[in-house]
């Protein structure tokens, strides 16, 4: 699949960057059963780090058989590159307590977040992903460009865009670059035990801040065909 090949190499490259190194990466077929061998072969190799590139499913069955051969509790870390709170809330703290992931949103990460999450829960009887946060901030912040320019011409609204920080209960320091792409920072979590839990989404606890020139992909590094040209 083109996205995991594509995952896989802008992980690697963002451990290089942050001075880290793959040692090595096990590939599988989607709804596989057994990770036994995967897993073995990833604890045997001494990474500090074993990052699970899966879709829910596979993520939740590869961390169970982690769970069961002791990886965590031997000192390897576990790291969910594609999971948020609704696919925790499916697997279990039992399953996923102590993995690692990062995200660009948390519900109870403060007030502004949290009066967003309940407004969200009581319309949709669930805690909202760091996508859904994300799609709303996007629409609420284009439309204030929109509102902002007097128009909704495409180049008007972009560059009102380029031009306004972003700061909300989704985005803190966010700006859309020259690309086009939005920075902001992303936080780094960690699965909380189901003794730290108070609740049915108490789920995450902080561990770091990630500002948003080091959690995205350099400028330079994008390729970017339209970075540098005028108009």
């Amino acid at each position: 699949y083109a996205f995991g090949h594509a995952l896989e190499r802008d992980t690697g490259q963002a451990v290089a960057r942050a001075g880290g190194k793959v040692i090595g990466s096990v590939r599988h077929p989607m709804g596989m059963a057994d990770f036994s061998s995967a897993l073995l072969q990833a604890q045997s190799s001494g990474a500090k780090v074993i990052a699970l590139a899966d879709p829910v499913g596979d993520t939740a069955t590869a961390a169970k058989q982690a769970g069961e051969f002791g990886i965590q509790q031997q000192g390897q870390k576990l790291v969910g590159l594609l999971i948020d709170v609704v696919d925790l809330r499916a697997i279990g703290l039992e399953t996923a307590q102590g993995m690692l992931l990062t995200t660009s949103f948390y519900w109870d990460r403060d007030d502004e977040t949290r009066a967003f999450a309940q407004r969200f829960l009581k319309r949709h009887g669930r805690m909202p992903t760091q996508f859904q946060a994300g799609v709303y901030s996007s629409i609420a912040n284009y439309l204030k460009a929109v509102q902002a320019a007097g128009t909704d011409s495409a180049k008007a609204v972009v560059a009102k865009l380029r031009e306004t920080p972003i700061n909300d209960f989704f985005a803190k320091n966010g700006r859309v670059r020259e690309d086009g792409r939005m920075v902001h920072e992303m936080y780094l979590m960690q699965v909380k035990s189901p003794a730290e839990s108070k609740g049915e989404w108490d789920l995450l606890k902080p561990v770091a801040t990630i500002p948003g020139d080091r959690a995205f992909r350099p400028l330079e590094a994008g390729n970017c065909p339209i970075v540098g040209k005028a108009g």
